[in-house]
C-alpha cells in the first residue's frame, strides 16, 4: 500500500519561536492519537522565526543563565528546546523546516540514522541542484560551503518514531551579525554561511520553499501535498492561530541592538 503524501504548509510571517514548539506539539499529540486507525498525517511545516536564540540538550545550567541575560539584552529571544544539539540562532532570512513523520510508517521502520541522513541529503541536493552551490563533507551535523562556513543545521528529537524539530538553513545575510554573536553549534572556528553570500545576489526565503518541499518528497521518497488549514479541522485551526499571533507580534530586530 503507497504511503499517503506528507502534508505541507508555508508560513509567511516570522513565528515566534515557543508558540511554534507548541504547534508542534500539538500535532504530535494529533498523530499520536489518530495513530492506531492510521488515520494521522505526516506534516512539513516550513517557516521563518523572530529573532531567538535555542539551546539544545547539552549546555549547563550555568552557561544556559549567562547567556540568557547577554542575549536577550541584544533583542532577540532565547529558549531551552528539547532537540539535540547546542546554542544556535533562528530568525527572519533563514528557513525553518518541522518535518513532523511518523518513523513507523514505513516497512521496516525509517531509523533515527537514517532519517537524519536523507534531511542532510535533501539539503545538499537542493542547493546543488537549485543554486549550485556545493558543499565539503564534514565530521559535524549539518551543511558546510567549507570547514569554517555552516550553511545549515539540524537538530531533532523523535519520541514514539514520531519526530519534532528539523533543520535551519541560511538564506539571505539577515541571520548572520545575529550568528556572530555566538558560538553556534558549539563549533569555535566556524562562521555562518547564507545562500545570498555563496551566489552573490539576493534570494527570498519564501522563493526558495517550494524547491525544499520539492527535495523533501524526492528524498524522502514521499509524495507531497499542499495543505489548506481552512479544511484540515484542529490542525488548520492551530495553524491560523499561531498566524494570527505572527502578525499580532508586530515588528522585529533587523540586527542585534548595540547594548
Amino acid at each position: 500500500m503507497p504511503l499517503p503524501p506528507v502534508l505541507y504548509h508555508c508560513f509567511h510571517t516570522p513565528l515566534p519561536y515557543t508558540r511554534t514548539l507548541l504547534l508542534q506539539e500539538k500535532i504530535h499529540q494529533l498523530q499520536l492519537a489518530s495513530r492506531r486507525s492510521s488515520s494521522h498525517h505526516d506534516v512539513l511545516l516550513l517557516l521563518q522565526h523572530r529573532p531567538v536564540y535555542t539551546s539544545g540538550r547539552r549546555q549547563t545550567e550555568e552557561e544556559l543563565q549567562t547567556e540568557r541575560a547577554r542575549l536577550t539584552a541584544i533583542g532577540a529571544d532565547f529558549v531551552v528546546a528539547a532537540r539535540g544539539g547546542q546554542l544556535t540562532y533562528h530568525g527572519p532570512g533563514q528557513l525553518v523546516g518541522y518535518p513532523l513523520l511518523d518513523l513507523a510508517r514505513t516497512s521496516p521502520p525509517m531509523g533515527i540514522r537514517d532519517y537524519i541522513c536523507r534531511m542532510q541529503r535533501m539539503i545538499q541536493s537542493y542547493l546543488q541542484n537549485t543554486h549550485e552551490i556545493t558543499h565539503v563533507p564534514s565530521d559535524h551535523t549539518g551543511v558546510f560551503l567549507d570547514s569554517a562556513t555552516k550553511i545549515a543545521s539540524i537538530g531533532v528529537q523523535v519520541r514514539h518514531r514520531l519526530t519534532t524539530h528539523g533543520f535551519a538553513m541560511n538564506v539571505t545575510n539577515e541571520p548572520l551579525e545575529w550568528f556572530g554573536r555566538v558560538v553556534a553549534c558549539g563549533l569555535a572556528d566556524v562562521k555562518a554561511g547564507c545562500i545570498a553570500e555563496a551566489k552573490g545576489q539576493s534570494v527570498r526565503v519564501e522563493d526558495v520553499m517550494p524547491g525544499i518541499v520539492e527535495a523533501f518528497g524526492t528524498l524522502y521518497e514521499r509524495d507531497m501535498e499542499k495543505l489548506y488549514p481552512q479544511d484540515a479541522g484542529e490542525l488548520g485551526e492551530a495553524i491560523l492561530a499561531l498566524e494570527e499571533d505572527a502578525l499580532a507580534a508586530g515588528e522585529w530586530l533587523k540586527a542585534p541592538s548595540s547594548n
